[in-house]
């Protein structure tokens, strides 16, 4: 029988979370003799999703961002501004853009073999991993997983909710947008007692991203996604649109464990790893500073770092907390969002929301909104079940 082919790092899938830890790797010099193995299923020759992330320092993927923005508007029945920012700028990636940026260095890299092929089965061996997969039997040093999560739910022990979103690129016939601000959160429309606001990413007068996002835990009929959207764009004044190209999507936040590693040797990334923040679904920036961590641990000492993600455990308490709150009653998820752009600046928010802030930091963004339903939420937290809906 033929020994499977050997490598280094075996990457299983070609999302944003394998492609993101394939870059990394390329622009490392201390792992430039590293055979790298990537499977991916999909072609990835489709523009399926676009990310978005405030940053306030350079980042590996600047040359593909599509659009950036120095202003922010926060909207909502009680209070509404337009922030300017100051450190941060808001920027957004198209999905078919990055692909095409990493496949392309890949492809121009010896180091990398890249193969349209599922993952069947991903064991680990004494030495290393093995994979399973349509196109044959691979094994590697280390192998790292990026499939999407494969969970057990137990709801009498955590809270399971998504965010989820259709989304439209359009068209108007008439200037209506200001592509100077990122309307980041519009909270204004009928909440039906769930966390529902508009987003919306102007590119021109004429041309913007236009979703209707929830937290919630059941989608709704396509239908009452696309209806928002018109409500919102009659209330702007638009008369006629065209619909240029539209997204969906659906991303599980919750505060069951998502373990960072599956063995010895089989390292989790992306949502599988929780990289998605519970609390908001943002993730790729998550992704990349993962990513970071993984690589120069593997160029320093071979192996990946002993804590594999870096997160500190005040922050999920957090994200528990706004989980329990949006389960129980999710129509004050917006005046919690309102209290915290009313009374913190907004860079304030984006380092907390990053995982960045000191204690002091952290007291003054929870003394920031009311204290009521975060104690209810504690007490769910401390007898370690979740809340159930407020009648």
């Amino acid at each position: 029988m033929a020994t499977p082919p050997v490598f280094d790092y075996l990457i299983v899938g070609g999302g944003a979370a394998g492609l993101s830890l394939a870059y990394h790797i390329s622009q490392e010099p201390r792992l430039a003799d590293k055979r790298v193995l990537l499977l991916e299923p999909d072609a990835k020759d489709q523009n399926d999703r676009t990310w978005s992330f405030w940053a306030d320092e350079p980042m590996l993927f600047d040359k593909i961002v599509a659009h950036e923005w120095e202003q922010l508007a926060f909207r909502s029945p009680q209070f509404e501004r337009v922030f300017r920012l100051k450190r941060h700028r808001y920027k957004m990636i198209r999905g078919l853009d990055f692909y095409r940026f990493v496949r392309a260095a890949l492809a121009a890299s010896p180091q990398f073999t890249m193969v349209q092929a599922a993952v069947e089965t991903l064991e680990n061996t004494p030495d290393g991993a093995q994979a399973t997969s349509s196109a044959g039997a691979f094994v590697a040093r280390y192998a790292f997983d990026s499939r999407p999560p494969q969970l057990q739910p137990q709801p009498q022990k955590h809270r399971y909710l998504l965010q989820h979103f259709v989304g439209w690129e359009v068209e108007t016939n008439q200037d209506v947008f200001d592509p100077a601000v990122a309307e980041f959160m519009d909270f204004r429309g009928e909440q039906h007692q769930q966390a529902r606001f508009m987003y919306v990413m102007p590119y021109s007068r004429r041309r913007a991203l236009i979703e209707y996002t929830l937290f919630s835990e059941q989608m709704l009929p396509k239908q009452d996604y696309e209806a928002a959207m018109r409500d919102y764009l009659q209330r702007l004044g638009v008369a006629e649109f065209r619909v240029e190209a539209q997204e969906v999507g659906a991303i599980p936040m919750t505060d069951h464990p998502l373990p960072p590693a599956n063995g010895p040797h089989i390292i989790n990334l992306g949502t599988r790893a929780g990289r998605a923040k519970p609390s908001t679904g943002y993730a790729f920036k998550r992704i990349q500073a993962h990513s970071a961590r993984l690589v120069q641990a593997l160029a320093a000492t071979g192996a990946p770092p002993r804590h594999l993600t870096g997160d500190q455990w005040q922050f999920h308490f957090f994200d528990t907390l706004l989980l329990d709150i949006m389960r129980r009653r999710g129509e004050i998820t917006r005046d919690i969002f309102s209290d915290l752009f009313r009374r913190n600046p907004v860079e304030r928010i984006f380092d907390f929301l990053d995982e960045r802030t000191t204690w002091v930091e952290n007291f003054q963004i929870m003394n920031s909104v009311s204290p009521w339903p975060f104690l209810r939420s504690i007490w769910h937290v401390l007898r370690g079940r979740p809340g159930q809906r407020d009648q």
